[in-house]
Formats: C-alpha cells, sequence, structure tokens
C-alpha cells in the first residue's frame, strides 16, 4: 500500500515556498502592522494573505481536511483538534521579527492525524532553508539530513527561549526567574532567535541544544516538534512530561537527559490551553 500523506506533504511543502516568496517580497515595500490583544501583540496585512494562501490552496485539493490557523482563530474559528486529518498553520511565526526586518521569520505547517503529528514543513523564508520531517523517516533542511547535537549535559548546552512583555506582574516575574536560574546553572548562553518554529529547528540541526517557552500556541509548536522528533531529539512538556500539543507549553532538547534538567529549573505559571476557553 502506497504512503497516503506523501500527496498531502508535497503539497504542503510547495505551499510553504509560494508563501515564503510573499513574505520576501512584502518585506521590500511598507509593512502595515495591527495589534491583537496588545500593543505587542502584532499583526500585518501579509500574516492574514499568506493564511488564506496556504488554507485555499490546500482545501482545494483536501476539502475534508479541518484546520486550525492562528489567524483565523484570531477572527473566532474553533482551536480544538479532532481525530480529522489537520493542518495547523502559522503564517508567519516570527511576526514582530518580520515587522523589524529580523532575519527569523517562518512559514510553520503541521499536518494531524487522530490528534498525532504525520509531518511538519517549517520554512525559513529569509535564510531560505526548508526544514521537513515525516513521521518515522527523518528530519532535512532542504533535502539534506539533519540531527541534533546529542548533548547529554545541560552545563554545556545552549539554551533558546523568549522573552516578551507580560501584562500579568507575577508571571513576568517567573519568566525573569527562570531566566536567572537557567543562566546559573550555568549553561553556556541564552538566546532568543524570535521565532518559534526556528527555534526548534535549530534545535533539531544541531545549532542549539534546547528551547523552552510557555504561551505560545499549537501552530507555534506542530511543525518544529516533527522536525525536532524526527531529527532525534525529544519533545516534553514543561514539566518534563509527555508533551501535548494544545498545552502552549514545550521543552524541545537535543536529549531527554537535558530536557529533564532542564524542566527541574522552571518555575511553571499558568497559559490556559488551545483547545479550552482559558488564555
Amino acid at each position: 500500500m502506497g504512503d497516503p500523506w506523501q500527496e498531502c506533504m508535497e503539497d504542503c511543502v510547495e505551499v510553504a515556498k509560494q508563501a515564503g516568496k510573499i513574505i520576501r517580497e512584502a518585506l521590500e515595500g511598507d509593512i502595515t502592522v495591527m495589534h491583537k490583544s496588545s500593543q505587542v501583540d502584532l499583526v500585518t496585512e501579509t500574516d492574514q494573505r499568506v493564511e488564506k494562501l496556504i488554507i485555499s490552496s490546500i482545501k482545494a485539493k483536501f476539502p475534508t481536511h479541518s484546520f486550525i490557523g492562528e489567524e483565523s482563530v484570531a477572527a473566532g474559528a474553533s482551536s480544538v483538534l479532532t481525530d480529522d486529518p489537520t493542518w495547523i498553520i502559522d503564517p508567519i511565526d516570527g511576526t514582530t521579527n518580520f515587522v523589524h526586518r529580523f532575519p527569523f521569520v517562518s512559514v510553520s505547517i503541521g499536518f494531524t492525524v487522530k490528534k498525532e503529528i504525520i509531518f511538519g514543513v517549517v520554512y525559513s523564508c529569509i535564510e531560505d532553508k526548508m526544514y521537513t520531517a515525516r513521521i518515522g523517516k527523518g528530519a532535512f533542511c532542504n533535502g539534506v539530513p539533519i540531527k541534533v547535537s546529542g548533548q547529554e549535559d545541560l552545563n554545556r548546552s545552549l539554551v533558546l527561549t523568549e522573552v516578551g512583555f507580560k501584562n500579568d506582574p507575577q508571571r513576568f516575574e517567573t519568566l525573569m526567574a527562570n531566566l536567572r536560574r537557567i543562566i546559573s546553572i550555568p549553561v553556556h548562553g541564552i538566546r532568543s532567535p524570535g521565532s518559534a518554529a526556528v527555534n526548534m529547528c535549530m534545535v533539531a540541526s544541531g545549532s542549539a541544544d534546547a528551547y523552552y517557552h510557555m504561551g505560545i500556541h499549537c501552530w507555534d509548536m506542530a511543525g518544529g516538534a516533527a522536525v525536532v522528533t524526527e531529527a532525534g531529539g525529544v519533545v516534553v512538556d514543561i514539566s518534563g512530561g509527555p508533551f501535548d500539543l494544545m498545552s502552549r507549553r514545550l521543552i524541545a532538547a537535543s536529549s531527554r537527559a537535558v530536557a529533564e534538567r532542564l524542566a527541574s529549573y522552571i518555575t511553571e505559571f499558568p497559559v490556559g490551553r488551545d483547545d479550552a476557553d482559558g488564555s
């Protein structure tokens, strides 16, 4: 029996290339910036245009499939994951980077069936790096196989995370305390490239050894999680337990030893779920 999802993945790569071209062209002109939940929660016309392109292109070929897209959810669509074949889409992962022309901007698409990630595609479009991963078939960057560093020692690790404004003072203090604690382990350093999907692909390709975050979304995680696991890494909950795509929290790491030790230094704060009313 042939691979039932091969055509889906090939189409995903092609639409990601088209989306990346739109993003690069948009960077050459003026960028119209709007706000969602706060002054630092940005969205652009390009985000909306790219998501419409991706969904319409895929829906034309696979009309019975379901979709969870960042901008669709912002406009009121459901973000509940079902057993149906589902495309989970972040049209521009790193919108703040895009607005400032900081060169880590990606198109991230994950595909699930029965709530399990079947493949992921992350196109870091300014770098022109196309990351792809299929369950059981490995991870690639521009067609070349990639592997995690295999680092087992957190003290020798380069750690990625993201730091941004938090309205809740207690949450902000916890965020900063986590940074202070991890730096003081000590680790080799902490970096914040600004795109969750790119962060995970950096772990997958061995450029970093771990990435952690609380408060992101399923569309930030789905594509990159596939790439990390197929590159030999691990993706777990921020507590060190099993990864839950709708939980809005994760650690991606070069090894289980690094993931579990990193989890032991992180104090959690509530972030809600993508499939619930909480935010």
